[in-house]
């Protein structure tokens, strides 16, 4: 049995490997943005799952190693 992740939970989107904030639910896609804030991307919820600790971690030093660089704003 697999179920929907909230909104608001750190998900990993399976397809792309990507990390993301569940952000909610349109038609029949998820809604993630990535960690760090940014452009939302959509996903078939069935591709969800939730975060590790340590993925959610990876993702934000990613965030934080572009961003000393100047690579976001």
């Amino acid at each position: 049995m697999t179920t929907t992740p909230p909104v608001g939970a750190y998900v990993i989107d399976t397809d792309t490997g990507r990390v993301g904030r569940l952000m909610g639910y349109e038609g029949p896609y998820a809604q993630l943005r990535p960690l760090g804030g940014g452009r939302e991307w959509d996903c078939a919820p069935d591709i969800l799952r939730i975060a590790t600790a340590a993925e959610r971690l990876s993702a934000a030093t990613a965030y934080a190693n572009a961003r000393s660089r100047g690579e976001v704003p």
